[in-house]
């Protein structure tokens, strides 16, 4: 007697949200901090910050600036320029290499985008780092496109409004990098003389280096995000350099703020609302 199979074998429903174990590569993401297993089309809905336990995801430069802008008013600007190897720069790999492979990554030309928007209905000059491009690094085009953001500003006498994001100034530019320190600062004195209008820093994780050691920490507010990173020098290079035990929390955002350096940590969920009410002051 030979046994035949009359209906097929169990088979896998192909709907992710009923079924998540059948979900695509990258429909679940997990939280870094709590562990949560997270569906990133909700995470994205909540602004990047994780509903279990409020984390918040690094997010994209534009995905920091349609957060808290009014929708579809941003027009970017500088888009086209690009840096150069001026150094010939080599480490395990050329520059321009690093470079192309960032571009084709995040499809911008440079880790900062820049441009005009409104916010709450109100003329802003806004930029962002992008993480995600080189580690935020800061070389000539950033410099560039943040002292145009500042001079933007003062002509059209808006306020500015910078997320920072960036592990400092781009080796591989060597002092040409480290110019833009003095180039963006003198840009925003200039700004800052000249315009009674603010200029409102917003710190994300991490802010470091150069850029924190700059412009960064410049504004006439400095906002954070919670547990964002801030400062010169990592903590484990500055627990190596003095062979002292830091203090717990030591450069995150709510030791700023308990030490004066910062004026308040907002949630991104709350940032637009604080955005326009710090804006119709002015």
């Amino acid at each position: 007697m030979i046994l035949e199979k009359k209906t097929p074998g169990i088979q896998s429903p192909k709907d992710p949200d009923t079924h998540p174990f059948t979900a695509p590569e990258g429909y679940w993401i997990k939280c870094g901090e709590c562990g949560a297993i997270l569906q990133k089309s909700i995470l994205q809905n909540n602004f990047e910050v994780c509903t279990e336990c409020s984390h918040h995801f690094r997010a994209s430069a534009y995905s920091r600036i349609n957060m808290v802008i009014d929708p579809k008013s941003f027009v970017e600007k500088d888009q086209s320029i690009e840096t150069s190897d001026v150094l010939k720069f080599v480490d395990s790999k050329p520059y321009p290499s690093r470079l192309k492979k960032s571009q084709e990554q995040t499809g911008i030309k440079d880790s900062f985008i820049s441009g005009s928007a409104k916010v709450g209905g109100i003329p802003v000059e806004i930029g962002s780092f992008e993480f995600f491009f080189m580690g935020g690094s800061m070389g000539m085009v950033v410099g560039e496109k943040v002292s145009r953001l500042f001079e933007r500003a003062l002509a059209k006498k808006s306020p500015a409004i910078i997320f920072q994001s960036s592990g400092g100034a781009r080796m591989q530019e060597g002092i040409l990098s480290l110019m833009q320190m003095a180039k963006t600062a003198a840009t925003l004195e200039k700004f800052k003389k000249k315009c009674k209008k603010p200029y409102i820093s917003i710190l994300t994780d991490p802010t470091t280096g150069g850029v924190a050691a700059s412009f960064a920490m410049l504004g006439d507010f400095h906002i954070a995000e919670p547990k964002a990173l801030v400062g010169f020098a990592g903590p484990r290079v500055i627990k190596q350099t003095i062979n002292q035990k830091l203090p717990d929390g030591f450069q995150r955002a709510e030791f700023l703020l308990e030490h004066g350096m910062i004026d308040s940590i907002i949630d991104r969920r709350n940032l637009r609302a604080e955005l326009i009410k710090i804006l119709s002051y002015f």
